[in-house]
């Protein structure tokens, strides 16, 4: 058996790199610095070793030649999940490019509200080096952090030292929809973080009157969604006496329509605040499933995010019209390709196209693809890149086994020369 330390997790998003782990042949095991997102992922076993081919056992290279088969006769194919490493990634796009594929990564239409208000009119936003070392008041809307990443706390806001603060514990820490599901937020001192509750579909309303607030305008109702309008000026007040104020969100849990307006209405209330002399900054939570890797290779290969059409020979961006799910309801795509190196639950959707699933160990299916090709997943039996929430770092994932199983990249980029 054998001990690896100071390992990087790509499956919380928020660049743990502290983890020990036990190896034993295939076997992994989280010993130290575990958490309820990375030690189920890490301790994953192996089950699928051979690729299928119509649910019969062949050779990688049988395969690999029927996936370029079933691509050659696609007119318009789309490539989903594109849940992988960087170097995974970009076989995505090669692959798409030959193919004239639409690429889509899985938590695009979640990220899309993201996008939309980034695009229309900008935003500023922060890197988790700048939490650990200036926050002093962190606004959390709309998401259970602990839920979402378990040792952010931990890591980014209660740590020992401090750049330019005295005393980290004195942080103020502040809810607001969402209560967290546990005491992460409770600092050092026992300090317990502010809720004020409201429901997801209530939370345009009350961060619009929020941001009023901040603005100094008056407001005459006395609740919003059941929250006291005191209650929020208050909030509005810390937020301007702040020296350093990080307002974070999540947009996949903004599951309610037109959540962009809510994104933006956050982001032009950082920007506010920014004039108050004092500063501010966004900090949207991301970086699971691969999806800020997929958007960062889309975005430097071909200028777009991984929304992306290439069957006109040229990459063509659009966050509605190349939605992969709502194409093959529609009967808009007639090949799917679906890659998920990270998450064997992840399973694509149901359809009667040819699909040809590239995938991590283990996944189950309702009805087996034509193609199944597990792979290694990065990481753990590869090394690989994979970039954090925060879109500063791309993490250098280590190996930590050798199961034989091939990287997406070595699949993908097999298929392509196929083809």
């Amino acid at each position: 058996m054998n001990e690896i330390t100071e390992v990087p997790s790509p499956f919380c998003g928020i660049g743990t790199d502290d983890l020990t782990m036990q190896v034993d042949g295939l076997s992994v095991k989280v010993s130290e610095n575990g958490c309820a997102v990375n030690t189920p992922a890490f301790e994953q076993e192996i089950t699928d070793t051979s690729a299928r081919v119509a649910g019969q056992e062949v050779s990688l290279e049988v395969a690999v030649a029927k996936a370029a088969e079933l691509l050659g006769v696609s007119n318009q194919p789309v490539i989903g999940g594109c849940a992988t490493d960087v170097n995974g990634m970009r076989g995505v796009m090669a692959l798409a490019d030959r193919s004239g594929a639409v690429v889509d990564n899985i938590n695009f239409t979640a990220a899309r509200r993201n996008f939309l208000a980034l695009q229309d009119t900008g935003w500023m936003t922060t890197t988790l080096a700048e939490i650990k070392n200036r926050c002093d008041y962190f606004l959390v809307v709309g998401v259970d952090l602990e839920g979402f990443a378990p040792r952010f706390f931990e890591r980014y806001l209660w740590n020992e030292e401090s750049m330019f603060l005295d005393d980290t514990s004195q942080r103020q820490i502040v809810y607001l929809g969402k209560a967290p599901s546990g005491n992460a937020a409770t600092s050092p001192k026992g300090v317990q973080a502010k809720v004020l509750e409201c429901a997801d579909v209530d939370l345009p309303e009350v961060t619009a009157v929020l941001r009023a607030l901040v603005k100094g305008r008056k407001i005459v109702v006395d609740t919003v969604a059941g929250i006291s309008t005191d209650e929020l000026r208050t909030i509005a007040e810390q937020l301007k006496a702040a020296k350093y104020s990080v307002v974070t969100w999540a947009a996949g849990a903004l599951n309610f329509d037109h959540a962009e307006l809510t994104v933006q209405m956050l982001t032009e209330m950082v920007k506010d605040i920014n004039t108050m002399d004092t500063r501010s900054s966004g900090f949207p939570l991301g970086g699971k499933e691969g999806d800020q890797t997929a958007n960062q290779v889309c975005g430097w290969t071909s200028a777009y995010p991984a929304r992306t059409r290439f069957s006109s020979g040229f990459p063509e961006y659009d966050p509605f019209l190349y939605d992969s799910k709502v194409m093959l309801e529609n009967g808009e795509a007639d090949a799917l390709v679906w890659v998920q190196a990270f998450n064997s639950a992840a399973v694509p959707p149901i359809t009667d196209l040819p699909t040809i699933v590239v995938a991590r160990s283990g996944m189950a299916f309702a009805e087996e693809p034509d193609v199944f090709i597990p792979v290694g997943t990065p990481g753990i039996d590869h090394v690989g890149h994979a970039y954090r929430l925060d879109n500063v770092v791309a993490i250098r994932l280590k190996k930590l086994r050798d199961s034989g199983l091939p990287s997406t990249a070595d699949v993908l980029n097999a298929i392509e020369q196929a083809l």
